[in-house]
């Protein structure tokens, strides 16, 4: 009787090995019936609007009289851009940002005392947002000038933009899907077979940097707004069934 639970334990162990040593040939027969591969989609293109953005800024004691200068000041600003080419509904100003401003009293011996109030401050954004890049460009060098008039202006680095951006974005997803196949097919037929049915696709994040810069990607995408002419690229990483 013993023998024969010893001759019967026996098969179940040749059985069971048979078993995941088929899983095993069957998954590995899985796993190489396909080709994993990347394409890449990339393009150069230019921004098609521009956003410039800048601040005007006034200081006195009197409330009623710093309100009345900023309303001249912002006057004159748009009087300057509307002069020089840039359409009035191209600028947007707004709201106005009011703070009190203290002055720190301190002894003779430099202790500190408190402080005591000095006037306000009012701070007037302004943004202007065209396709007329070339307009705003030029603008953007000048405005600065204001300065010699009595007003106290700051003005940023324009920003660039792409309104077409989606479109865009697909465009470059059907080539690099492309480009992913074209490298499939070739593979396959160095090794003597033939691609078959998209198993697999996954899209890589969108990357936009200078068209002539040497900015790194970013894990999370790179969306690059100093540069008016950029660059755009993006992966697609694909696994087809082999025949």
């Amino acid at each position: 009787m013993k023998t024969y639970w010893k001759y019967l334990f026996a098969a179940a162990v040749v059985i069971a090995s048979a078993a995941i040593l088929a899983r095993a040939y069957t998954y590995r027969y899985r796993t190489a019936g396909t080709i994993s591969v990347t394409g890449l989609g990339e393009t150069e293109f230019a921004s098609d609007l521009i956003v410039l953005r800048g601040s005007i800024d006034v200081e006195n004691y009197d409330a009623a009289e710093a309100y009345r200068s900023i309303e001249r000041d912002k006057r004159r600003v748009e009087e300057f851009l509307t002069s020089r080419g840039i359409a009035a509904e191209s600028i947007s100003f707004a709201m106005l940002s009011i703070e009190k401003n203290y002055q720190s009293i301190y002894n003779d011996k430099g202790s500190y005392q408190g402080q005591r109030f000095s006037g306000y401050a009012i701070r007037q954004h302004f943004t202007v947002e065209s396709a007329d890049i070339d307009t705003v460009e030029k603008v953007a060098m000048e405005i600065s000038s204001l300065i010699a008039d009595g007003i106290s202006i700051d003005v940023y680095d324009p920003s660039y933009y792409y309104t077409k951006l989606d479109d865009l974005k697909l465009d470059l997803i059907g080539k690099a899907a492309a480009d992913a196949r074209s490298r499939a097919e070739e593979l396959a037929e160095n090794a003597g077979a033939d691609i078959g049915d998209l198993a697999l696709s996954r899209t890589g994040v969108f990357q936009i940097t200078g068209a002539n810069s040497d900015e790194e990607f970013s894990a999370g995408g790179s969306f690059n707004v100093s540069s008016r002419n950029k660059k755009a690229r993006i992966t697609v990483r694909a696994e087809y069934k082999i025949k």
